[in-house]
Order: C-alpha cells, then structure tokens, then sequence
C-alpha cells in the first residue's frame, strides 16, 4: 500500500492522508461499535478536486474506498468493512451560499447540522432534520444515511430537506444531481442517492431547503405512571388530527441514566416515563393545540402536564432527550441501538413485547424514541467483554427487528442498514426487490469500488460480487 498512500498524499498534501495504526484505530468503528475493520488509510481532502483526485488514486490502485463524515452513524455505514480507504470529509466544512430569499444554503459535507441553524438564524430561518448527535454529526452524513431525529413527525426526514447535490462518482467523475428550485426535470436522482449510505459515490456540495422559524414554540412535558399509558396518548394525539412537530417517549431507566449524567433536566426520577410533546405555528393555533393536547395527556393517565416557562426551559427538556444516548455510558460499556419502525397503534403491545424478549435474556433495556412516527430506539447496555451477554445481545436484537417487521414494520427509520441490519433485509425484502436494487447500484458502481459490503445480505446475495456476470450496465449521465 505504500504506493498508495504516497498517491493519496500527493493529492491532499502530507498532512491528508493517515495511515500509522495508531491514527487509524479510531477509525475502525462508527457509533456501532460491535462492527469493526481497520481501514489501510484515511484521506482528508479539503476540495471537491482532492475528493476526485483520492478516488481516482483509489481506483488506479484497485483498493475501495469508503465516504465518513463525523462517524455518529449507528449501523456501520462508514466502516471500512472490506478494508480499503476511508474518505473522511469533515475537512469539507464551508457554507458556501444562503439564499433567504429562495430559502436554501448551499453547503460542503462536513458542515456540523446545528451550526447551518446558527448560521441561518439572522434570517429567521433553520435547517429543519435534527437528529440527536445534530451538534456533531454532519450534513454530508445525514445525506448518506437520510437522518431523521424528533422532529421528523412534522418536518419529514433529510430527503424532504435536499434540493441538489455536486456528487463525485465512484469513477470520479463529477455531477450534478436535482435543482436548487426543487423540480428535476428528469429522473429523480436526489432522491435515488439520499440514503444510500455512501454506496453510491461521494456528495462534495448540497443545496438543502431552509425553513421559517415558527411564529411559537410550545414544548409540554408529560408525566406517566408507565410506558404503556404515554403511548397510548401518542395514539389519541394523532388520532385527533393534531400533527405536533415532536412526540418523544423517555422511560424510566434513562430517565434516571440521564438525571445521574451531565445531561440532567430536573426530570422527576420516579416517573414510569415522560412524553415530550413540541407545538408550533401561529400564537392562536398553538394555544388550542397546547390545550387539546393536556386532554389527550389526561385521558391516556398521566400524572400532570408541565410547560416550559421560556426558551430556556425548553431547551433543557431537549438537552435531556437528546443527551439520552450519551448518559447511557453510565448503565455498561457499551450499547446496541436498534431503530426499527412500527405502525403507531402497535407501539404499546411492541414495547411489552421488547421488554419481555430483554428480560427473557436476561438484558439491561431502556427505551427513548420518536413515538409520533413509530421510530423505535431499544437500547441494550452490555459489556461486549464478557462473550456470553454479547451472543444474548445479538439472539435479543434479532427477535426485536423480527417482532417489528410482524407488526407491520420495517428494519430502519434513520440509522440505516449498514452491516448491522443487512442480514435481516430478507425479512422484508424479495428477490425481486433486491434485484432492482442492485441494478440501481451497479448504475453508479459497476465495479462495486464505493462502500462495499453494506446493506446487502452476503449469504444470499453473491450478485453484488459479480454484477457484469449479470448484464448490468452503467447508465449514462447527462
């Protein structure tokens, strides 16, 4: 490889490539740490020509190449799982336009997800898509794997939010992809490459659609005896047609991880779980909105119902939802994150049946997780140390996905499928359906150089090895 990386540093300079394994360890992991592989480099361009160039050496060398962006992702998508080169990106990190007027930025992939909002604020604009590790993780990520977070319930996930991206190619070659007005003229290939989790090539740009800050902000915190009871008050909150921008379950168990951490709120540690209810929109509608919502709240047993005082208050509810998953450090060593979907009349049978499966293996469980939507968020905290509990972990976790695919649901609402999930795609997917699938990779890839061995199942699927053996082609771009 020496060679190689002798190419990758003249690309980006003597300070863009690592390759000692000391600065590769970090390296080996993304947010799922019970995937590892050490890469045999990382390179940090700062230019869409260093990206074309890093790719182009990749592919003279014969060596595949992987796009990272922060690494908070939770499936394994940035993990270089056949080793091969990592393209860290976070060196890519200029905002390079606003437009209030037509209401998008334009934006490098290592720009940070909050810092677009504080970017854009003097204009009473913000970036909408807020997943929870939005004060790291990157829009270039969020691309990649079409990240949600609590307020995808009434703002949609990052495809709604992406109006055109400069894509570099797994051949390095450079295009365009959608409109900055939002209308394609032709096929959608925005939409084809957001969520692709890195298989497809490499965003170096991304024109994403700004939002008004809205006129009110209302942020409810209720109090319920158990889990159960606050998801039924999901379900009489839809059902009556209100559409909140969050409805967020925290349980017991991480009520008390995040109150024990530096994330503490004041939350009440007796609670058998709280829901996080956020309003907004113009001062009149929110009023009524606030007040329909304590009935439903009520109605479904729960004990009281506060409302933040000011900004302040509510961003201390938020700090504690969303530090959930860092306070979770303080149950065990390590955690095993699933993010599958379920219809949200199914959400207070599936969470007793996720609790029996933890209990039945004998599994320390927490839940916290996008009820609005059906986005599920079993934590498992384990010590992978110990063989035993790690092969319970991973026998719980797949009845969990098999229990929520029988309720009507799917594998993956923003985490993606990686090389966590893609032994399971059979559950819901078909030949048929894989088969397109991969006709639409090996368009982009027909050498299969771009992030190999994600999302398809390796112990059915051996096409993805040799797609020329079945006739694809590589569709040209205009």
């Amino acid at each position: 490889m020496a060679d190689l990386i002798a190419a990758l540093r003249e690309v980006t300079g003597p300070n863009g490539c690592l390759s000692r394994p000391e600065e590769l360890f970090v390296y080996e992991v993304d947010g799922l740490t019970l995937h590892s592989a050490r890469p045999v480099a990382v390179a940090l361009p700062r230019t869409t020509e260093e990206v074309i160039g890093v790719v182009k050496a990749c592919r003279a060398a014969g060596v595949s190449f992987v796009p990272r962006g922060a690494g908070t992702g939770l499936s394994g998508g940035a993990v270089a799982a056949e080793g091969g080169v990592i393209i860290e990106c976070s060196r890519l990190n200029r905002i390079l336009a606003v437009s209030p007027e037509d209401r998008y930025a334009v934006v490098q992939p290592g720009v940070i997800n909050a810092d677009l909002s504080k970017a854009v604020a003097p204009h009473d604009l913000f970036y909408a898509p807020d997943p929870s590790s939005q004060a790291v993780c990157t829009i270039g990520g969020n691309v990649a794997e079409n990240s949600g977070g609590p307020h995808t319930l009434k703002y949609g996930t990052t495809t709604d939010h992406v109006l055109a991206l400069e894509w570099v190619l797994p051949n390095g070659e450079l295009v365009h992809v959608g409109s900055p007005t939002g209308f394609a003229p032709s096929t959608d290939l925005a939409g084809a490459v957001v969520g692709s989790e890195g298989t497809l090539g490499i965003a170096t740009a991304a024109w994403v659609r700004l939002t008004p800050v809205p006129e009110q902000v209302e942020t409810l915190l209720a109090i319920f005896p158990d889990i159960v009871s606050s998801c039924r008050a999901v379900g009489r909150i839809i059902q009556s047609g209100l559409v909140p921008s969050a409805l967020e379950i925290v349980d017991q168990r991480t009520i008390r991880a995040v109150e024990a951490s530096v994330y503490a709120a004041g939350l009440p540690v007796d609670a058998g779980a709280i829901l996080i209810v956020e309003l907004d929109g113009p001062p009149e509608g929110v009023a009524v909105q606030v007040s329909r919502v304590r009935d439903h709240c009520r109605a479904a047993g729960c004990d009281r119902v506060e409302v933040a005082k000011d900004a302040a208050e509510r961003q201390r509810f938020w700090r504690a939802r969303k530090g959930a998953f860092g306070a979770m450090g303080r149950l065990a060593p390590d955690l095993y994150v699933h993010d599958a979907v379920v219809p949200r009349t199914r959400l207070p049978e599936i969470l007793e049946q996720i609790c029996e499966i933890a209990d039945r293996y004998e599994l320390k469980l927490s839940n916290v997780f996008h009820a609005g939507d059906g986005n599920l968020h079993p934590n498992i905290s384990f010590d992978r140390r110990d063989p035993g509990e790690l092969e319970r972990v991973l026998a719980a976790g797949k009845e969990i996905l098999q229990a929520c695919v029988d309720a009507g649901g799917v594998l993956s609402g923003e985490h993606g499928i990686g090389t966590e999930k893609r032994e399971y795609m059979p559950l819901v997917y078909t030949d048929e359906d894989f088969e397109a699938m991969l006709r639409l990779r090996h368009a982009f890839d027909p050498d299969r150089m771009c992030n190999p061995g994600k999302i398809f199942p390796s112990t059915r699927f051996c096409m993805e090895a040799n797609p020329k053996a079945r006739g694809y082609d590589r569709v040209p771009f205009e």
